[in-house]
């Protein structure tokens, strides 16, 4: 066999390409939605579950975030209250107690 009629054996690239599209059918635009519609509704019923799945797991993991963050605050909050009403109730004791006369005081 010859160089020349290997080389002419062999399909240069634009050959494949005007091949492919000659024997391709065409395509009914209809027929192509249809196709994507029912093929967006498979991947949707297969991934819901996994799409819900990921979503409770984050905002479950957010939630307790911010549940331990307010729930920080609030007990810091409630800490000054105590302290501060303590404070003042021994003040005022104190106050009272020392104010008695003293009789009802002893030393």
């Amino acid at each position: 066999m010859a160089e020349g009629e290997r080389e002419s054996r062999v399909p240069v690239l634009t050959q494949v390409v005007a091949d492919a599209q000659r024997t391709r059918p065409a395509v009914d635009a209809a027929v192509l939605e249809a196709l994507a519609r029912e093929l967006e509704r498979a991947v949707l019923a297969r991934l819901g579950p996994e799409v819900d799945r990921v979503i409770d797991e984050r905002l479950a993991r957010t939630l307790s975030k911010v549940l331990g963050q307010a729930l920080d605050g609030v007990r810091a909050e409630l800490t000054v209250s105590v302290t501060q009403m303590v404070r003042e109730a021994v003040a005022s004791s104190v106050a009272h107690a020392l104010a008695l006369p003293e009789t009802t005081n002893p030393k």
